[in-house]
């Protein structure tokens, strides 16, 4: 019986009869993905002195319908494997049964600003989450479709934008924090938003054994990136021109007047070079996770004689992202924004949705010119960038068309020549 053998073992757990017990849970967690043994679970669970099965599994379980006691079963074998792993501290020893990665292929999903906050949304966290809890349907299916291995990155502009207001706002209280240090900090934020409703999502669909996790990511630029000599990117609150010469002296930042709105501090974009942290995350996909990572184009760092160093700038978020998909190996890589399709001559007469181009086409629409910078622009050339890596297909699609698109129903794919 399940229950006595893993009532022996916690019993004796420090003592030297725990080997002879361990093959006995073995064998009897073998054979736990058979919904015949329910009623043994359960009754395994009344005798052992340890967490008992979530009631929300047992209800589902003892609905009696078939599928509902399959959903369930899968969630009681997570369950018993994490007391397995409790008793014994040992390796699972049902790891891949039943649920192997083999076939899968791994997917970079890029997640838009309006997977976060929508026009006209004051950012509130109760608006961040409703809205989050909205993309974590649409990545919680492509997980249960068990054709894919998921990694997740997303932008960071209003929140980090808030948090340089904050710093600006409450300076003469606390010090102000640099760059890097806001993005890791949103990083965090955003992940945890992004993990809590992830879980949340699966957890309702009976699934609790998939692992959600954060990796704060740091990614490696060129300290002699041209960039550097030439700032571009808007960050922050706007000032007077008074407030701007000032914070010109004091600090050394690059202010700029923005379209006669006032005067705004500018920031390098330099070109990812490597995701420090891809060994752990490819660690983590293939243990079955899945791997938030890179947000807001990741935190980015300098090397100098062998240490980094973190650097007040500001990596564009899909180019990070190409640059993620490429160091984790992953096969697809899937920007979601809030265009079904890429579009030449976009908002003209002329307009025309495009659901595939080769990678020349690209190249050859980019240097026409027909891609917003800032917005289309560095979507289809983090795409190019991908492929010419050699990244299977990447794909550009609304949010609410996530699955479709990766099936080849929806969106833009861009492809080898």
């Amino acid at each position: 019986m399940l229950g006595s053998a893993v009532a022996r073992l916690a019993a004796c757990k420090r003592t030297g009869k725990q080997a002879k017990l361990l093959k006995a849970v073995h064998e009897e967690l073998e054979d736990l993905a058979c919904p015949e043994r329910f009623d043994e679970c359960f009754a395994a669970d009344k005798r052992v002195n340890l967490a008992p099965v979530p009631a929300h599994h047992r209800v589902v379980a003892e609905a009696g319908a078939k599928k509902a006691k399959q959903t369930a079963c899968r969630a009681m074998e997570a369950h018993w494997l994490r007391k397995w792993r409790l008793v014994s501290g040992k390796e699972n020893p049902m790891k891949n049964k039943g649920r192997s990665s083999m076939g899968k292929k791994t997917v970079v999903v890029a997640l838009g600003g309006n997977a976060l906050l929508q026009p006209g949304q004051k950012g509130t966290f109760e608006e961040q989450m409703e809205n989050v809890y909205h993309a974590a349907e649409q990545l919680a299916a492509m997980v249960l479709s068990e054709k894919y291995r998921l990694v997740i990155t997303h932008g960071n502009g209003p929140q980090v934008g808030n948090l340089l207001l904050q710093n600006e706002a409450a300076k003469h209280l606390v010090p102000p924090m640099p760059m890097d240090v806001c993005g890791a900090e949103s990083q965090g934020m955003i992940g945890y938003m992004i993990q809590q409703a992830l879980h949340n999502v699966l957890s309702q669909r009976g699934r609790t054994d998939i692992p959600v996790v954060t990796v704060v990511t740091r990614v490696l630029v060129d300290k002699n990136d041209p960039a550097f000599q030439n700032p571009t990117k808007p960050v922050g609150p706007f000032y007077t021109k008074e407030e701007a010469q000032r914070l010109r002296a004091e600090k050394g930042w690059h202010v700029v007047e923005d379209a006669g709105r006032g005067w705004r501090r500018v920031v390098p974009s330099p070109n990812p070079k490597a995701i420090v942290e891809r060994e752990a995350i490819r660690l983590l996909v293939a243990s079955g996770a899945i791997v938030i990572a890179s947000g807001g184009g990741g935190i980015p760092v300098i090397q100098e004689d062998g240490v980094y160093r973190g650097v007040e700038a500001v990596i564009d978020k899909d180019l990070a992202g190409a640059r993620l998909a490429e160091d984790v190996g992953a096969q697809l890589f899937l920007i979601l924004t809030d265009v079904d399709r890429v579009r030449l001559s976009f908002r003209t007469p002329n307009e025309v949705a495009l659901s595939r181009m080769t990678v020349s086409e690209a190249t050859r629409y980019l240097a026409e010119g027909h891609f917003a910078k800032g917005s289309m622009e560095p979507k289809v050339k983090a795409c190019v960038q991908f492929v010419e890596a050699g990244g299977e297909i990447a794909l550009i699609a609304s949010l609410n068309q996530a699955t479709a698109a990766l099936e080849g129903r929806a969106g833009t794919q861009i492809v080898r020549d």
